[in-house]
């Protein structure tokens, strides 16, 4: 099983790096060929989401393109919404791999929804961390 971090989402919505924005749309336009084989997990939706204000704050986007790009993200994998364990395998992460809170919460929400592959920007490549696999789409 697959998920997709919020920065590779970004790069495929962002014109200002041609090259990251070509990588991130290949990347995700060939996991929606499987779309049952990535998932969309919620802490990347509303960063997703936030992303997305802070341009329409920018002018970098109206509030239509905002619902619009939003809702083409949401369509494209099922949304995976986390449980409370979340947090106790967080804390396990945050303290063994010396993460930043929020990746140890994107981790532990990978390995409760058995992810075996992140693709992000984020994160050491090649790093598995208990099981999940962190791969850099847009290096």
């Amino acid at each position: 099983m697959n998920a997709v971090d919020t920065n590779v989402f970004v790069c495929a919505f962002d014109a200002d790096d041609p090259v990251k924005q070509a990588k991130a749309q290949q990347l995700l336009g060939r996991l929606r060929q499987t779309p049952t084989d990535t998932v969309l997990l919620w802490q990347v939706a509303g960063e997703f989401l936030n992303c997305l204000r802070r341009w329409e704050t920018a002018g970098r986007v109206s509030g239509t393109d905002v619902e619009t790009n939003f809702r083409d993200v949401l369509a494209m994998f099922p949304l995976i919404l986390p449980t409370a364990r979340v947090f106790q395998l967080s804390m396990n992460l945050f303290s063994r791999f010396s993460l930043q809170q929020w990746d140890s919460m994107l981790l532990a929400a990978c390995k409760d929804a058995a992810i075996d592959i992140l693709y992000t920007e984020d994160l050491d490549p090649g790093t598995d961390y208990d099981g999940v696999t962190v791969v850099n789409p847009v290096a």
